[in-house]
């Protein structure tokens, strides 16, 4: 029998072909296999033959039952959610210039109510004492956070029953003042100035910066994103606070500029039935999709025509390849007649498509692709099994220094486990 220091993990092979992960992160042992997956108990209160194996039944009972049962739930009339607001996508189009920028953390929300933190679904979590000392008796809201990809094991400290010591390593990163009807900028103040007053070891207020423009915007982003970060926040400036989702708070991931070539105009319906509802356009690598947002009324009246080139703006690429949110900037540039382009065929420049590199790699009854192209400042990867379209995934930086080390040890690692160079084709 042995024992997993926190933080330490073991492969254990199961029935199938394929190992089970087993972990043990702050106390809280799991493993990747199905038994241990769809119980429908707490984390803390779950094993498997496989835990069972490495560590003994005798220690397994006893962690289990050492467990503190779930916490009663209050009656089912006093069961309530606390008031939270929730944030909507931001559309690409909204003009962030003067909006609150600030990191949006992978950690877990909670609402201190002055006495007591709740989950976003009124959930209790069970707090040192220590951990909320200096922590004001009016309503904060926040995030329970360890760190930037950090998430799994943020869960498994905070949904601990025990208040065990692990709540050392969170931090209350707090970014608002709920009770307070006040603007955006006095609620933010006045958690400052708690912080400032109480000097609550475990809490601090959540960083914020006054949006520049779209330039500013993309580059925090870029460079939040290097990081590990998730993404940004956006909050409008003089807003109060609400219940429930709001075009006032917007959570924004990385988006990218691109080209395509206009193949058809979609009619429209509604308040555009008789005009443009959107565009179906076609991507340099033969990938077609709608564009249906960020075009003006005199735009929809008079749309590019079939053939010409637009410059679009989206957020990610999905599994398929398509981009998600794509959101219309305007007409790109066609190329001139000349002796390399004699019938002035349109280019797409604003978003060359680059060079791809795909590697294979054949174990058993085990084919695998992985491709990757860089273009410029972004990192697309593409994987899967041989023969289909497998996933995509794109990563930005915030130089091509950065984007190129990326990219090289990426392949680096592909090359360490056996996969092979091959030509570039479709999947």
């Amino acid at each position: 029998m042995s024992e997993l220091q926190d933080g330490e993990s073991i492969e254990m092979q199961g029935s199938g072909a394929k190992p089970y992960s087993l972990k043990n992160v702050g106390g809280v042992y799991s493993c990747t296999c199905p038994a241990w997956r769809n119980q429908s108990v707490g984390i803390e209160r779950r094993t498997c033959k496989h835990l069972r194996k490495l560590r003994g039944d005798a220690a397994e009972e006893a962690r289990i039952g050492n467990a503190l049962p779930a916490s009663p739930r209050r009656a089912k009339d006093e069961v309530q959610a606390p008031p939270l607001l929730l944030a909507e996508r931001w559309d690409c189009i909204t003009d962030p210039t003067g909006w609150w920028l600030s990191e949006k953390l992978d950690g877990v929300r909670a609402y201190w109510d002055g006495e007591q933190f709740w989950s976003r679904l009124g959930n209790a979590f069970h707090v040192p004492d220590w951990f909320s000392a200096g922590l004001p008796t009016v309503p904060l809201d926040g995030e329970l956070w360890l760190g930037r990809k950090l998430f799994q094991r943020t869960v498994s400290i905070v949904r601990r029953q025990d208040k065990s010591d692990h709540w050392k390593d969170i931090r209350f990163v707090v970014f608002d003042a709920p009770s307070m009807e006040k603007g955006f900028e006095i609620r933010l103040e006045f958690v400052r100035e708690c912080m400032r007053a109480n000097k609550p070891v475990y809490a601090q207020p959540h960083e914020h910066q006054l949006c520049q423009g779209l330039d500013h915007l993309r580059k925090e982003l870029a460079r939040l994103e290097s990081l590990g970060a998730e993404g940004l926040m956006m909050r409008r400036a003089g807003s109060q606070y609400e219940s429930g989702r709001s075009t006032t708070l917007l959570k924004v991931k990385n988006f990218h500029d691109a080209g395509a070539r206009v193949l058809k105009h979609l009619e429209g319906a509604g308040r555009h039935k008789g005009r443009l509802g959107a565009l179906l356009v076609e991507m340099p690598n033969g990938t077609t999709f709608s564009v249906g947002t960020g075009f003006s009324d005199a735009e929809r009246e008079n749309p590019p025509p079939v053939g010409s080139l637009i410059s679009y703006r989206y957020q990610e690429l999905s599994d398929g390849g398509v981009p998600r949110f794509p959101s219309y900037i305007g007409v790109g540039e066609e190329a001139q007649p000349s002796a390399a382009n004699p019938k002035g065929e349109i280019k797409v420049s604003t978003a060359p498509m680059p060079a791809t590199r795909r590697f294979e790699l054949s174990e058993g009854k085990s084919n695998k692709f992985w491709s990757i192209a860089v273009n410029e400042c972004d990192v697309t990867v593409q994987f899967g099994r041989i023969g289909t379209q497998g996933q995509t995934n794109l990563k930005s930086f915030p130089d091509v220094a950065a984007t190129a080390k990326h990219a090289d040890k990426l392949i680096a690692e592909k090359l360490a486990k056996g996969y092979k160079e091959v030509a570039a084709s479709p999947n």
